[in-house]
């Protein structure tokens, strides 16, 4: 089986799973490793990445899943926010709409990952109120993910 692992990651998180899907599969089988390209289009499974872009992938990862044609799909991603599988399932609902029917998808991971500081500044500058008192609290719990039980996760979704 032949695979290709494309991801787009903005702060480190989602390049982190994607070297660990790396890591967990024979490096043998590898066709194409990095960022969205027509080269991973080879492969008979494709390991998609994404970070969170407005609760779905971003815009770079969409348009190379649209150009999808009878591969397996992984799908992989980083949120910000996170804890509650609910809101990872529904991220990945959305993420999903964008495989062509021709694509098989055979399983998918998500995990919370760390965000910039200059999001906790934007969140301290906010009025005083429980919401924002919960959006700190969920800044300073993602700061260690993905960590290693997140990723010893992935591994285990991989090796399925």
């Amino acid at each position: 089986m032949s695979y290709s692992i494309v991801y787009s990651s903005r702060t480190g998180n989602t390049a982190l799973l994607a070297q660990t899907i790396r890591d967990t599969l024979p490096a043998s089988d590898c066709v194409y490793f990095g960022a969205p390209d027509a080269k991973a289009l080879a492969a008979d499974t494709i390991y998609a990445g994404f970070w969170t872009d407005k609760g779905t992938c971003d815009e770079q990862i969409a348009q190379f899943l649209q150009s999808l044609s009878g591969q397996k799909v992984f799908l992989f991603g980083t949120a910000g926010f996170g804890g509650a599988p609910a809101y990872f399932e529904q991220i990945l609902n959305r993420v999903r709409e964008n495989l062509p029917e021709t694509t098989e998808l055979i399983g998918s991971y998500m995990c919370q990952g760390k965000m910039p500081a200059a999001v906790r500044a934007r969140y301290e500058a906010m009025e005083d109120n429980p919401r924002r008192a919960a959006m700190i609290e969920n800044f300073d719990r993602a700061l260690s993910h993905p960590d290693a039980q997140d990723l010893d996760a992935l591994a285990n979704a991989v090796r399925r």
